[in-house]
């Protein structure tokens, strides 16, 4: 058994850096994620394990520090909110077209615009469909207790560099600011192993070249191509996903974050009044579960998106379900930082219910 400590879940994450190898931290204070980086700068993990931590003086240079040090073949990390993680988006999108290994963490706080401190999924779109310009994805992985803030950075490092590509988590201010029980998983040495691609210094073997330009397009054409079949493989080998009470479901909620355990009070609930209810949690938002929702859709009679957003991800809950064009497909929010309580999810789904039959 690993330590077991009561921490938030931005420290969770912070601490979870450090015991994962972590070669550097590049980052800006911004609620409600601030603490990821005065829990870096107070452990002093370069006295742990040699980790760097720095507090870049904008976001454009954190994401730009990424760059770099990922290009050397670092295992580097950057936290933000959701403002934060827009003005890094062309730093992200060059390390996607450059094939560059990162983990990037948004705990989401209600927009649009500057919006508020307070917790959201408004920036589902930006992270699953490429915030930034050009094609490319991120594969996006999306906690729903400190216990997997923790978790998901160590599994964030082993997919970045599987696949040479940036990896999201996607937070929220809910999750990152509760506190709970966790077990923390044991210290992994930082490597001193540098990958054959990197950019390290020229020893007995031809350049290493680091770069998203290619002037000559079917030359850039080809690089497309090739992340093109990267993203399919993430498609075919990286779906997750959790299922609650779905064995003999009629109905679905589908909830990820902090609504997915909203959500599974609300299941609980409505089974208690006979309503065969199920819950479906993608773990992972790219690569979205859509094989999954679509293997179900025969047996339901609707399903309900639920998020705090106008509504998101029920678009791909949408495209997975099109060959069912009878299934009701509905969606329920709360915006702009409020949260929704079981009851009223229950409620919501009540009212659908009775549309349903």
């Amino acid at each position: 058994m690993g330590e077991i400590r009561l921490m938030k879940g931005n420290e969770a994450i912070a601490e979870a850096a450090i015991r994962a190898g972590c070669d550097a931290y590049f980052g800006y204070p911004i609620t409600p994620q601030s603490e990821i980086l005065e829990y870096l700068t107070e452990a002093q993990p370069e006295k742990r394990t040699g980790m760097v931590v720095l507090q870049a003086e904008s976001e454009l240079a954190a994401i730009n520090m990424v760059y770099g040090a990922a290009a050397a073949g670092k295992k580097v990390m950057t936290t933000s909110s959701s403002p934060g993680i827009s003005l890094m988006q062309e730093g992200i999108s060059y390390m996607a077209g450059a094939h560059l290994p990162g983990v990037i963490v948004n705990v989401v706080r209600g927009g649009p615009g500057l919006g508020t401190i307070q917790p959201s999924q408004c920036d589902y779109f930006q992270s699953t469909k490429g915030g930034g310009h050009g094609d490319y994805r991120l594969l996006v992985l999306a906690p729903a207790s400190v216990q997997e803030m923790a978790d998901h950075v160590k599994l964030a490092f082993e997919l970045a560099f599987k696949y040479r590509n940036p990896v999201l988590i996607l937070s929220d201010g809910l999750i990152g600011q509760m506190m709970e029980k966790v077990e923390l998983f044991d210290p992994i040495p930082r490597s001193k192993d540098l990958p054959q691609w990197a950019a390290c210094g020229k020893k007995n073997r031809p350049h290493n070249i680091i770069t998203s330009l290619h002037l000559d397009a079917y030359e850039h054409e080809k690089v497309n191509i090739e992340l093109k079949e990267k993203y399919a493989r993430m498609q075919n080998e990286e779906v997750r996903y959790e299922t609650y009470l779905c064995e003999d479901a009629e109905y679905l909620m589908v909830a990820y974050g902090a609504s997915a355990r909203i959500c599974q009070k609300a299941v609980s609930m409505a089974r208690n009044t006979g309503i065969k209810v199920g819950l479906l949690r993608p773990i992972t938002l790219f690569p979205f579960p859509s094989k999954v929702i679509a293997s179900m859709a025969s047996q339901l009679q609707g399903i309900l998106s639920v998020e705090m957003s106008h509504g998101q991800m029920v678009e791909d809950i949408l495209l997975a379900t099109r060959q069912y064009p009878t299934l009701k497909v509905e969606h329920y929010g709360r915006y702009g930082g409020v949260v929704h309580t079981p009851e009223e999810v229950l409620e919501a789904f009540s009212k659908l219910y009775i549309q349903f039959n």
